[in-house]
């Protein structure tokens, strides 16, 4: 990720924000020039592609949840926590059976990440439906929360990751060059996709 900002700024310290790729703003007005937005994204295709991580996501059709659950409907953004935690566990149970890890947050806001917290720890405290406390508490030791601008490559990958997954959910078997690649990524076990949770 440093070669690829070094290559197209001189400089480490662009922060790779899905939006601002897709609109070409701040720094990525150089992507107006089509012939380096076609390198660029080459490039960046070929980061994701050959990078070593894998994707665990969750996405709420929101208007189906209401629909469904009425002023019953939880925040999505804790349903979805919820859905990423428990589905992290799987993961790491079949492929680092004695790791645990800790969550990385991107900040959104003092009453967002306060909002997001409790519900972590709930999730901990509790457990899920799939998922007991004492599981959930050994395989996620806690969270951080950090901003964009702190230049953070994980945080940066997952938003790079989101939009295009996303954008394949909504509008689904229209071509993506990045949903297809993001979509390997996705944890998998027994050739079947347990790693991404569409609701409801």
């Amino acid at each position: 990720m440093a070669a690829l900002k070094r290559k197209y700024w001189n400089t480490t310290d662009v922060i790779l924000h899905s939006r601002e790729i897709r609109k070409c703003e701040g720094p990525f007005q150089i992507l107006f020039d089509l012939a380096v937005k076609e390198r660029f994204y080459n490039d960046l295709n070929a980061l994701i592609a050959g990078a070593d991580f894998t994707v665990v996501a969750a996405a709420i059709e929101k208007e189906q949840h209401i629909k469904r659950y009425g002023k019953l409907a939880h925040d999505p953004y804790d349903v979805s926590l919820s859905f990423i935690m428990e589905r992290l566990v799987f993961c790491m149970d079949d492929r680092f059976p004695s790791a645990s890890v800790q969550l990385m947050f991107e900040k959104r806001g003092y009453k967002e990440d306060a909002q997001i917290t409790a519900h972590f720890n709930t999730i901990r405290d509790r457990g899920t439906y799939f998922v007991n406390a004492a599981r959930m508490q050994a395989r996620i030791t806690g969270c951080s929360f950090n901003a964009k601008r702190e230049n953070i490559p994980g945080l940066q990958c997952a938003d790079l990751c989101a939009y295009p997954l996303a954008r394949s959910l909504v509008l689904k078997g229209e071509p993506s060059k990045a949903a297809e690649i993001v979509s390997k990524k996705v944890y998998r076990k027994g050739g079947k996709q347990h790693g991404l949770k569409v609701f409801p």
